[in-house]
């Protein structure tokens, strides 16, 4: 009686119609189980040993805890990866193109130069993992938010994958078409920590309609994400599609990078000093950890 009671209550005339935004899905979309997306997520990553990239950085600051965000100047510059560990970005100065920051990095950590205006060179040299955060969220930058940011990891032997499925509301580029409500799937990728407990790593979202990441998020020991990297514009490289806009944001620092990549090569050679920064006789080197 209660149901019928609640059925005629709420189909009579004490309702209110509001309007809401009208979407609809795609016309097509793939379906895959949980093991073919984890090989395609690990065929992709493997696909690419070196990345040399033309780049396009813009960093912006601030947030909800600030009451503000700052859009820096956008930096031209370079990007070079070598997998499995070595990094190297040069940044220019606007207009006049010297070099404004130039940062090699490997396994154990980085040594950078970046130029000031009112004196000598600044060089730091530190860990890549943040021992002492800084209140400057960007002072927290490591090459490691590049590396994982930049390239999507594969699932490593020690790791395990499951598989759940969403939607994301795309909004359109008219005011005369709909929005798409298009169908996701989350690939979460945990490790074992101790006993029965798992820790999750990170989640892939992928687009079901290419099937390619368009974003992922990456988690501290915590459980908290630290960095949430967009993926837009694919193009072809060869057999590989690749992201030309990246855009790294990390919420708990506060900060965003804006990655617009220009010109790419994929799997070529570097020579060897590539990856090697020499700091110059008699300079004081700051250390950072």
């Amino acid at each position: 009686m209660l149901g019928v009671a609640l059925s005629v209550g709420l189909t009579g005339c004490f309702k209110t119609v509001r309007t809401v935004q009208q979407t609809h899905a795609p016309t097509m979309y793939i379906s895959a189980p949980v093991e073919v997306l984890e090989r395609e997520v690990s065929e992709r990553d493997a696909a690419i040993k070196t990345l040399n990239a033309s780049v396009l950085i813009t960093a912006s600051t601030g947030g909800g805890k600030e009451g503000k965000v700052t859009e820096y100047t956008s930096f031209r510059g370079y990007i070079f990866v070598r997998k499995p560990h070595d990094l190297r970005v040069l940044m220019q100065l606007p207009v006049i193109g010297s070099k404004a920051l130039d940062m090699v990095s490997d396994a154990e950590g980085f040594t950078l130069m970046h130029a000031s205006l009112h004196g000598p060179d600044v060089w730091i040299q530190g860990t890549n993992k943040v021992a002492t955060p800084s209140k400057n969220g960007l002072e927290n930058l490591r090459p490691p938010v590049f590396f994982d940011s930049l390239l999507v990891p594969g699932v490593r032997p020690d790791e395990f994958v499951t598989l759940t499925e969403n939607t994301r509301v795309i909004q359109p580029e008219s005011k005369h078409h709909d929005a798409i409500e298009e169908p996701d799937y989350d690939l979460t990728v945990t490790r074992l920590k101790s006993g029965n407990v798992l820790r999750r790593l990170r989640v892939i979202h992928i687009n079901r309609v290419d099937m390619l990441p368009f974003q992922q998020d990456i988690y501290d020991e915590q459980g908290r994400i630290v960095t949430q990297a967009t993926y837009a514009k694919y193009q072809a490289y060869g057999n590989v599609q690749f992201p030309s806009l990246i855009t790294i944001h990390r919420p708990l620092d506060e900060y965003s990078l804006k990655v617009e990549i220009t010109k790419l090569a994929l799997n070529g050679t570097f020579e060897e000093d590539q990856f090697v920064l020499q700091v110059p006789p008699g300079v004081v080197v700051q250390k950072m950890e």
